[in-house]
């Protein structure tokens, strides 16, 4: 594993296949969006309530969509219950990911 690259406070473990990075949810939005960075997380403004995992199946299909992976490269490894997650999307590389920020 790579060390950890930071962007902006968020940081980002590269691995040779993925990166993984946390990210803070905001359910119950007007609109799904990506907001910049929380601390050491991206946040997410989701659509999605916080009930029967509808905000991580949304999580997951947004954070998908952002990077132009298929929704089955993104695992949410950490935080299913929490607002905070830990993420890991296979094939791409932290500066895909802080990309994102530009």
């Amino acid at each position: 594993m790579k060390p950890d690259t930071s962007a902006g406070g968020l940081k980002i473990s590269e691995a040779a296949d993925s990166a993984t990075f946390s990210v803070h949810v905001q359910p119950r939005a007007s609109k799904n969006e990506l907001c910049g960075v929380q601390g050491d997380a991206l946040k997410l403004r989701l659509t999605s309530p916080p009930v029967e995992g509808e905000a991580n199946r949304l999580c997951v299909e947004f954070i998908a969509k952002l990077l132009r992976v298929p929704k089955s490269a993104v695992t949410i490894v950490a935080g299913e219950r929490s607002r905070h997650k830990t993420i890991r999307v296979m094939g791409v590389t932290a500066a895909a990911v802080t990309g994102l920020l530009r």
